[in-house]
């Protein structure tokens, strides 16, 4: 019998364009194209179709008590963190500083609560099913009974916090320059004591489910950027500090970085591997324990490992607002008073995806001037248009299939906001 030869394995065509019309699974509407000659990628262009919504124009002539409902809305995972970083940039305006330790507890834990929600979706839901080759959460369930259910845990655990404190679970109502508008009870916050007890098993198993992926071999030279405390893993205050040696106040940010997020020749990335490089000493000894047991070092340029490091961070988050539940008494008064003054104020704060910056100008009767404000998909802009093209370059023998999910997938890493960061630009290669 004549043996039969097995068909050889089909070999990617040198020049193709790669197209991903609407990626799925990140927030707003964007796509990617990538276009292949003689074997070596040519071009590399994300693309976003959200028009511009003028935020920053939005706020003047508005009151600066206005501001932190309004930036809330840039979005929905991070309004927290946006209406956090637009208190704290009035109150440097206003010149005023919260140093009652209860208030600032408070929005501690409200920001546990919002990372601890983030990251929970983004995992499980977004990013998971990337690594067992899925296209949504269901894939999961299949694979890993009991997974979603264990997200959808978390994510409304995280929910409870923000509605506890915030008053409702996206674009709280109770945060407010000075402080709060209402203190929640001390009873409330015990209540969550149980149920963040019961979640930090949950995040050990979580852990260890994402450790266990197939991780691709590619690793990035970016220059994080994240804030930086001397005594605590920096979520809502702290300087700016980066993975070059840069070490700023939050009001020298605009100065230190101008428009191009751009050091050492190297994009700025924000966000866990950031955060995680930046303050891994601070992390808890159960969550360096559990990154060593995934084999993660104190520093990770792997940007698909951003998977792991964000189940460590919503360990971290837990664990902390396990703490805080517990230590909290309510404070004498829920706000400072304010003077309307004129003045000039910076803020900044951790949203799940990363830094966000805000930046407000006042008149003598508190009203906005100006107004900037720099989301964490903006400072990663470059960072994502570099891999993208530094993945594609890596994967070119792939199928067009394979190659445009491993695209897609470089992007995911990021949890992008599409609506709430800049258009994205055509990448030159340099090739042309």
């Amino acid at each position: 019998m004549t043996a039969v030869e097995p068909p050889a394995a089909e070999t990617p065509p040198l020049s193709r364009v790669v197209k991903v019309d609407a990626l799925a699974r990140v927030e707003g509407g964007g796509g990617l194209q990538v276009r292949i000659q003689d074997g070596t990628v040519r071009e590399a262009e994300l693309r976003s179709f959200e028009p511009p919504r003028f935020f920053e124009a939005l706020l003047c002539g508005r009151s600066y008590a206005d501001a932190p409902d309004i930036a809330s809305r840039i979005s929905g995972g991070g309004s927290v963190a946006y209406a956090l970083g637009a208190c704290r940039a009035m109150e440097a305006a206003l010149g005023i500083e919260i140093g009652d330790p209860d208030l600032l507890l408070l929005r501690r834990l409200l920001s546990c609560g919002e990372w601890l929600r983030g990251h929970a979706l983004h995992t499980h839901l977004f990013h998971a099913p990337d690594f067992l080759g899925c296209e949504d959460a269901a894939g999961l369930t299949r694979r890993y009974p009991g997974a979603l259910e264990r997200a959808l845990g978390l994510k409304r655990l995280g929910n409870d916090i923000l509605e506890a404190i915030g008053g409702r679970a996206v674009h709280p109502v109770n945060l407010r320059v000075g402080g709060f508008y209402k203190a929640p009870s001390r009873e409330k916050l015990r209540r969550l004591i149980e149920p963040l007890k019961r979640a930090i098993d949950e995040l050990v198993a979580c852990i260890r489910l994402f450790a266990a992926f197939d991780f691709p071999d590619y690793e990035g030279d970016y220059t994080f950027l994240a804030l930086h405390h001397p005594e605590e893993y920096a979520i809502g205050r702290g300087r700016i500090r980066t993975s070059r040696a840069l070490d700023i106040a939050v009001a020298e940010f605009e100065e230190a970085l101008g428009d191009a997020f751009c050091l050492g020749g190297s994009a700025c990335m924000a966000g866990p591997l950031a955060r995680y490089a930046i303050n891994h000493q601070h992390l808890t000894p159960l969550c360096r324990e559990m990154a060593g047991e995934a084999g993660l070092g104190p520093v990770v340029r792997n940007p698909f490992k951003s998977l792991i490091v964000r189940a460590i961070e919503m360990l971290y988050a837990c664990q902390e607002a396990l703490r805080l539940a517990g230590a909290y008494e309510e404070p004498a008064r829920p706000a400072l008073e304010i003077v309307s003054r004129p003045g000039r104020g910076s803020g900044c704060a951790e949203t799940p995806r990363g830094l966000c910056y805000h930046r407000y100008d006042l008149d003598e009767d508190g009203r906005i001037l100006a107004a900037r404000i720099v989301s964490p998909d903006t400072l990663n802009r470059r960072a994502m248009e570099a891999d993208l093209r530094g993945v594609a370059e890596r994967s070119v023998d792939l199928s067009d299939e394979k190659l445009k999910l491993r695209c897609e997938q470089a992007i995911r890493n990021y949890d992008p906001c599409v609506s709430g960061g800049p258009p994205f630009l055509k990448v030159p290669t340099g090739h042309e």
